[in-house]
């Protein structure tokens, strides 16, 4: 279920940043076709998003103080979207723009006043959770230098609750995918041509959230009212042992599931000696003991303070996504 104009936003202007990402660009492209006034705030100008009826784009960066006034300036709402993501970098580079930008971006929205600023987060502050399902209130367990950072800047939003009229509100995503999305792309290439390796038991649960289903979260959060210094997550209608998630991505591709299988500790152990000979003749290790996390760490989460507060009401499971997935691969040419 997805809400028009005058329930989503009022009709007033969104001010939004990220837009030349996954979720940012979906989001901007949905706010655009319900008719809604944009301001967007690039990094360096965009082939896409240009200034135009209903869209007036800034280029700047998150420490520039005059380029956030003007993002700003008279603006209803606040959507805080751009981060980094890369896993790799020094700790003090994601603090800087994820925490620090994150910090400026409220700021300047306290500031002039915005009626609302919504902040997304990630369920990855939540590490991997011992119960299944979990929701908004389990333990903080961030595992890297990019969701301790987010973490941080959660803390940051929820301590300025309060402090002036901004309302402030918190999204986790979960595990993003669909169209636009190529994140997951090596996991559906290795699938297709039988490369794919299953580490570990794969009994750890993966929560998946379409993005189309992810920006009708986000618009509701954008209107809802009564929500200030709320935190709400946003899920799929279902999550999933990693084992059967990898399955169903094998049957989108119309090719046999994964039939090897290695222990994690193996794998460990050779990611290891990988990540020490990579960093001794200084290329980038081609296996990290990071990303085998992927197949242990426990995501499983509620949905339903998001469905009672928000109204939100997921509407495409995960074969129906990963079926349109493929397809948007195979139309790009990412996939033989």
């Amino acid at each position: 279920m997805q809400t028009g104009q005058s329930e989503a936003t009022g009709g007033g202007t969104i001010a939004l940043t990220g837009a030349s990402g996954l979720l940012g660009g979906a989001l901007a492209r949905r706010l655009r076709e319900d008719g809604v006034p944009l301001r967007l705030l690039l990094r360096k100008p965009h082939a896409e998003w240009q200034s135009g009826p209903g869209i007036e784009v800034i280029i700047g960066e998150l420490d520039d103080g005059d380029a956030l006034d003007r993002l700003v300036e008279g603006v209803d709402a606040v959507v805080h979207v751009a981060a980094m993501y890369r896993n790799d970098g020094p700790r003090e580079d994601f603090l800087k723009a994820n925490t620090e930008g994150t910090c400026n971006l409220l700021a300047a929205a306290q500031r002039a006043r915005v009626r609302r600023f919504v902040y997304c987060s990630t369920i990855g502050v939540h590490g991997s959770v011992e119960h299944s399902p979990s929701d908004e209130e389990a333990p903080f367990a961030p595992r890297d230098n990019y969701q301790e950072s987010k973490l941080l800047a959660e803390q940051a939003c929820r301590a300025a609750v309060g402090q002036t009229p901004t309302e402030i509100v918190i999204l986790r995503p979960c595990g993003i995918y669909g169209p636009g999305d190529t994140r997951m792309l090596k996991m559906f290439r290795m699938l297709n041509k039988g490369r794919f390796v299953l580490v570990g038991k794969c009994e750890a649960n993966f929560h998946p959230v379409y993005i189309d289903d992810l920006v009708d979260g986000f618009v509701r959060a954008v209107r809802a009212p009564g929500i200030d210094g709320e935190t709400f997550i946003l899920g799929g209608p279902e999550y999933l042992p990693l084992g059967d998630y990898v399955g169903v991505a094998a049957a989108a591709l119309g090719v046999p599931g994964p039939r090897i299988r290695i222990p994690y500790r193996l794998m460990e152990t050779a990611a290891r000696l990988c990540e020490s000979v990579s960093r001794a003749i200084g290329v980038e290790p081609p296996l990290h003991r990071r990303r085998l996390t992927f197949f242990k760490h426990n995501r499983a989460f509620s949905i339903e303070k998001a469905r009672k507060r928000l109204g939100y009401d997921p509407q495409v499971g995960l074969e129906e996504g990963f079926r349109r997935t493929v397809a948007w691969y195979r139309q790009q040419g990412l996939l033989a």
